[in-house]
């Protein structure tokens, strides 16, 4: 074993790679294979090997065992007639001339034993002790019988001894029943063809895989950026900042998705190299298309582009999602990425089919956590084992979506349930609008149970209330009904989770473009302040709260324009009232817009305008307010990122005219 860092690089001279020569004389001498089976149950070190041949050679990882209960499983073996005996033992409690040689079942009670007093996995997948399996239901034919063994001690340890069990002698015995037992020589013909099939596999590892994934040069330099347009948000010095890439009116001279994302793709690996970073700094990605009937094509594009090569610390999380992007004068791709000024992310990606949660095949992982936020995948309904959405529509497709983002935090020990910030749930326009309210119900249902729960088992005595955000799409991957990304602050051990209600009294923010502070403006957003580190917050701008802005609007004129939030005039006006709000936010929570790590502001296709004119006009809002404000600094880059959607808003109706998510955090 050369390498022995936790994720695997190919090496030549390693292990693995003699499951490489293996498996890839498999392939060519029985195509039809096409995944291979492993026993992982919460080895990373073992699933990220295995994971990495399939990897290399286009094969599927099955790991139905990983994550599953050890007790269970174990008697689960058991039950079903798994007759293994121990062939290692290194553990404390386990003695080499006393445990070598004994079936599971008889140490079952005693490994439990020492599970309670030391700890350790009864299923062995600590390398406490390994088996050999002697008889089970796939052995039809015959069991085998240990005639003759002998114990050899590796290591005399006190506290833990090493020692292996050397078979000398063993036979087969046919059971009763058996096809072999029959006299039909027929039968021994057929056991003597599959004796055949042994083979001695030899070979050499390949020295490089290079020659697997196409460099990006040579994929990207024939393309010309032209007409492409780039919005960064604002950098922060200690912590993270978003990129968006999105290109303007391309669809006259573009050739389709696979132009518009490669332009896209390389503006953002450009601007990444200019600021002295790349692709392996990045946490998330968001991905918006014009048409997930393309989401192949988009798929093979980008893992061109980011790869685990590029990404030594893991690959990020990533949404993709169906927006309205030509509706509003824009390509057909459009990226945001969020970046980290470090690496010391730590990064969730379980390539294999299991029961445990959806699999991230490509170079996307489930889930990212950086400086205590867990930035989560999109996560659909998708049933782990099988890969497919569940039946029985968008409620039972949340509640599945769920599982699996519960799933996916305890790996880092948290819920969704007690340490979310804010949820983001992505509604298909194929949900009727009668069924998008039960979504809401559904999840306000399924998050109030799981709290109960962990009330009762862990005592917790205060949790996070979080906020939530409902995104009206075009369309999901796979054609889902709903997906759903969670956001949690994660702990640590010592610390507890709970939401901060500050004083405000002596943090008053300065008055803006004559606003005026009403008791109505509590009821424009959602807010949740961990801590003094994070803010979060998500502002809604219905039709009601337009015109009321507009009726309370200093000058008659500008109040006359806003009858109408379609008008330049009146969304100028709405637009100052969204800064205006936020900044108070920020302020009287001892933010300020340098903590600011990503702001959306979602706009729904109905307004009629284009993208490019709603983003001068909230350019201008955020131009006055750094006048208004020395201490606020634009650079001369945008601080926030526009997102065309068919409808968003705080609750599952989505009929705002403008929604903001805000996410700060301090360094």
């Amino acid at each position: 074993m050369r390498h022995q860092k936790l994720s695997y690089r190919m090496t030549p001279g390693d292990e693995v790679e003699d499951m490489y020569i293996l498996l890839n004389e498999v392939k060519r001498q029985i195509p039809s294979v096409t995944a291979v089976s492993s026993g992982a149950i919460a080895s990373d070190y073992q699933r990220l090997r295995v994971e990495s041949v399939c990897s290399r050679l286009g094969l599927v990882s099955l790991a139905y065992l990983w994550k599953q209960d050890q007790s269970l499983l174990l008697q689960e073996m058991i039950t079903n007639g798994i007759n293994a005996i121990t062939v290692k033992v290194a553990a404390m409690g386990l003695e080499p001339g006393k445990h070598l040689g004994k079936e599971i079942a008889f140490l079952d009670p005693y490994l439990h034993k020492l599970k309670e007093s030391y700890g350790i996995n009864v299923c062995g997948e600590g390398g406490e002790y390994e088996t050999l399996t002697l008889d089970c239901p796939l052995f039809v034919n015959a069991r085998i019988v240990l005639d003759e063994f002998q114990v050899v001690l590796h290591s005399a340890d006190s506290i833990a001894p090493v020692g292996v069990l050397h078979p000398l002698a063993f036979h087969l015995e046919y059971k009763a029943g058996s096809a072999s037992l029959s006299g039909s020589r027929e039968t021994e013909n057929s056991i003597q063809e599959k004796t055949g099939l042994v083979f001695e596999v030899q070979g050499e590892c390949p020295q490089n895989s290079e020659a697997m994934c196409l460099p990006v040069a040579e994929v990207t330099d024939s393309v010309e950026v032209t007409d492409n347009r780039l919005n960064i948000s604002r950098r922060k010095k200690d912590n993270a900042f978003s990129i968006c890439c999105w290109l303007q009116e391309t669809q006259k001279t573009s050739a389709g998705l696979l132009d518009d994302l490669r332009v896209v793709l390389k503006q953002i690996e450009s601007k990444l190299v200019r600021y002295g970073f790349d692709w392996g700094h990045v946490l998330y990605i968001h991905l918006y298309i014009s048409d997930m009937n393309e989401f192949v094509v988009a798929n093979e594009t980008y893992v061109k582009f980011i790869t685990h090569e590029k990404c030594p610390c893991g690959v990020p999380s990533r949404s993709t999602i169906e927006l309205p992007l030509l509706e509003v004068g824009l390509g057909k791709a459009y990226i945001e990425v969020l970046v980290a000024n470090d690496q010391s992310k730590r990064v969730l990606h379980v390539q294999s089919i299991s029961c445990w949660a959806p699999s991230c095949i490509g170079p996307y992982s489930q889930a990212t956590l950086h400086k205590e936020v867990l930035q989560m995948a999109g996560q659909l309904g998708l049933d782990p084992p099988t890969m497919t959405l569940c039946n029985g529509g968008p409620t039972v497709e949340l509640e599945q979506a769920l599982q699996n983002s519960e799933a996916v935090a305890k790996c880092f020990n948290c819920s969704i349930s007690t340490s979310a910030i804010y949820f983001v749930v992505y509604c298909s326009t194929y949900v009727a609008s009668s069924e998008r309210l039960k979504i809401q119900e559904k999840l306000d249902a399924f998050l109030k149970q799981m709290r109960v729960w962990h009330f009762e088992e862990r005592s917790m005595s205060k949790v996070l209330d979080p906020i939530f955000l409902f995104v009206l799409a075009s369309n999901l991957p796979k054609s889902a009904l709903v997906e759903i990304k969670p956001i949690l602050y994660v702990t640590d051990d010592s610390e507890t989770v709970s939401e901060i209600v500050q004083d405000l009294s002596c943090m008053k923010a300065p008055l803006h473009w004559g606003f005026q502070h009403a008791d109505w403006h509590e009821s424009c957003f959602q807010k949740c302040v961990v801590h003094e580190k994070i803010c979060a917050v998500i502002l809604s701008i219905t039709c009601e709260i337009a015109a009321r802005i507009c009726s309370e609007s200093l000058d008659a004129s500008q109040s006359k324009d806003c009858q109408t939030s379609q008008a330049d005039g009146g969304m100028g006006r709405l637009s100052r009232f969204c800064i205006y709000l936020l900044n108070k936010i920020i302020v009287e929570n001892n933010f300020s817009w340098e903590d600011v790590t990503n702001l959306r502001l979602y706009f729904p296709t109905s307004l009629s305008m284009p993208m490019v004119t709603l983003s001068a006009i909230f350019s201008s809002a955020f131009d006055e307010l750094a006048v208004m404000n020395p201490r606020m600094k634009i650079d001369g880059d945008s601080i926030f990122n526009l997102v065309p959607v068919l409808g968003a808003g705080r609750s599952a109706t989505m009929d705002d005219i403008i929604t903001c998510e805000l996410f700060a955090q301090k360094s």
